[in-house]
């Protein structure tokens, strides 16, 4: 399986100066702008690792998944969320082709956890040996970031602020996020009922 991001999120989106604000840094010298490329590279590392850790994609943009066969017969669940539509699923067969599925014949079963594809009719289309699928999805919860649950748009703040805080130390490479970051985004992680459930 592969996810790729097709639209990435532009610098206008994130939230630079309420960031500033929540890291308290001075304004009105002139230079207020100075570190802008700096703050913005530690919102998006933040950013990354939260929609990483919760499965959800925070600002609105278009992903591109590929993987080698549907998990369920009837139904797949999507990598992430929330999913606002699925705008194309193709077939690509070993040799290359594609061919594009009639969107007649599956749906989009929104779930804030975990949005599942579903077939119109007994199955979903097959997918060739040696072959893929390839389904293009518009996920986020909004592309301004006031449209961002209040929760997550503070995890993405601490933890953005631990990086800028911590930024010359080396010894910081385990991966563990701030207690108050964990706490934050707890709710919001994926909850798997079983190996290979879709739902």
């Amino acid at each position: 399986m592969m996810l790729i991001e097709e639209t990435s999120v532009p610098d206008t989106a994130l939230p630079v100066d309420a960031f500033k604000a929540h890291l308290r840094l001075g304004s009105g010298f002139g230079t207020d702008s100075l570190q802008d490329e700096v703050l913005v590279s530690f919102l998006r590392a933040a950013l990354a690792a939260i929609e990483a850790r919760t499965g959800k994609a925070l600002l609105r943009r278009v992903f591109h998944w590929s993987l080698a066969g549907w998990r369920a017969v009837d139904a797949q669940a999507l990598p992430l969320a929330p999913v606002h539509a699925v705008s194309t699923v193709t077939i690509v067969a070993r040799d290359g082709a594609e061919t594009v599925i009639d969107p007649q014949r599956y749906w989009l079963e929104r779930d804030a956890q975990r949005p599942v594809l579903r077939s119109t009719g007994a199955a979903l289309p097959g997918v060739p040996k040696g072959g893929s699928v390839t389904l293009v999805i518009d996920a986020g919860f909004g592309a301004a970031w006031g449209q961002v649950p209040a929760d997550l748009q503070q995890a993405v703040f601490l933890l953005a602020a631990h990086y800028y805080e911590f930024r010359h130390e080396t010894s910081l490479s385990d991966g563990c996020m701030p207690f108050g970051v964990s706490s934050l985004i707890e709710r919001y992680k994926s909850v798997r009922l079983g190996f290979g459930a879709v739902q």
